[in-house]
């Protein structure tokens, strides 16, 4: 089972500031997050998808 990750977590994974992290999540464009017991977590294999995908956007817009 992956680790669940809270937003603080993947904050300091990323250097995505929190903010921004809450600002995806409204946009739908962040990690995939969910709500467990009232507080939002995000799987470790999608925030390092997440990562990959932004790595591929970037790489392929040079």
């Amino acid at each position: 089972m992956d680790r669940l990750l809270s937003i603080e977590e993947v904050s300091v994974r990323t250097t995505v500031p929190v903010p921004t992290l809450r600002y995806y999540r409204h946009k739908g464009t962040g990690p995939k997050s969910f709500k467990l017991g009232g507080r939002v977590v995000y799987k470790e294999s999608d925030v390092e998808s997440w990562i990959e995908d932004q790595y591929a956007a970037a790489t392929r817009a040079s």
